[in-house]
């Protein structure tokens, strides 16, 4: 996810290890069977990540998540009035009772990469352009650590990053020290380190942005913009970095608001060509993948938020991240329960998804 909006609203040895550690995390078979017996409205919303306004979530989202229609929330610093305060908050929304089957944590996220994107007080203390140019992997993996531990200690269970974006210079990420350097093997060798710290202190790490934004110059929250970058640079250079954060456990992948021509004429959060034949297909990963923020404003031209939900999941996202607020995210889930009624969406490719997102859920 970007800074911009958000802030101011406050080789095959490789692919074998990668491979494996996909299968360490790939969806447990009491998943698969809770997942065939839910109901349409259930799957769907086992599908959706919410937003809320203010410190207290409102009624209706405690409402749909006691419904089995969450699941999970972000958070952002306006969520945020002390960390006791949040700590109530989010053990409120765990309390609430769910249908069974439905039990397992909610997915609590949170944008706590460091630097200038972090949205609770304490860890990580560097940025990421600080941990790549120190190139020390301890001590990534120790600040992996204390981040996971700083946000489990408020509830949270996700942390929306590393980025592992292969920051060109004069990119956006390289300016805004989001990236850990333009040399995509230390790159890899940081986020690998800064996931295993997470998983060390039993937090969910985020690969982001999905196949990378190491090129772009502005905000991604701002405007779609175009990777114009040949398919083997693609995936020699940009793609490497999650293989390796991949093979190190990550266990989400978020897809990016940009346009890869050498893949798909469309964004790749919104491109089946990006989600599921490079990730899921060449890279074999197994986790769950997210979407941006599907509120953001590059993604207007594409669509309203409904019509966006529909694309991202048939693309081959399993959770779909509404940063814009509970109302719009509610529109868009009462649209998406439509789309599979009536067919447009694969109700057998929403379990699929839904088996994922449980087996993170019972893991966390």
């Amino acid at each position: 996810m970007g800074i911009g909006a958000r802030t101011a609203r406050r080789s095959a040895g490789a692919l074998g290890a990668l491979a494996a550690a996909s299968a360490a995390i790939a969806p447990a078979p009491a998943a698969a069977d809770v997942a065939a017996g839910l109901g349409v409205r259930q799957l769907v919303g086992q599908r959706m990540i919410y937003s809320y306004a203010g410190t207290r979530p409102p009624a209706a989202l405690r409402v749909r998540i006691a419904r089995g229609e969450a699941a999970g929330v972000i958070l952002f610093t306006w969520n945020i009035a002390s960390r006791s305060a949040l700590a109530a908050t989010v053990r409120s929304l765990q309390s609430i009772p769910r249908p069974p089957g439905l039990r397992a944590p909610l997915l609590v996220m949170i944008d706590q990469e460091g630097g200038l994107v972090k949205r609770l007080s304490g860890a990580p203390q560097r940025s990421p352009a600080l941990l790549g140019r120190m190139g020390n992997a301890a001590l990534t993996r120790s600040e992996g650590r204390a981040t996971a531990l700083n946000l489990r200690a408020v509830g949270v269970n996700v942390d929306l990053a590393p980025v592992v974006d292969v920051g060109r210079p004069g990119s956006f990420q390289q300016r805004f020290l989001r990236s850990y350097s333009s040399n995509p093997v230390r790159v890899s060798a940081m986020g690998s380190a800064f996931v295993a710290g997470l998983r060390q202190g039993r937090a969910a790490a985020t690969l982001k942005h999905f196949p990378g934004l190491g090129t772009v110059r502005r905000n991604e929250d701002e405007v779609a913009q175009r990777v114009t970058l040949p398919l083997r640079t693609l995936r020699s250079v940009d793609e490497a970095p999650f293989a390796a954060g991949i093979a190190a456990g990550a266990q989400l992948v978020m897809t990016s608001t940009a346009i890869y021509p050498a893949l798909s004429s469309r964004p790749a959060l919104l491109s089946a060509s990006v989600t599921t034949g490079e990730l899921r297909g060449r890279l074999g990963f197994r986790g769950v993948t997210v979407t941006d923020d599907l509120t953001t404003r590059g993604l207007g031209p594409f669509g309203p938020p409904q019509r966006l939900g529909l694309l991202a999941a048939q693309a081959g996202n399993d959770l779909l991240l509404y940063a814009g607020g509970y109302v719009t995210a509610g529109g868009a889930y009462e649209s998406l329960v439509r789309d599979v009624q009536a067919g447009r969406l694969s109700l057998e490719a929403t379990r699929a998804s839904v088996r994922r997102v449980l087996a993170l859920r019972a893991s966390l």
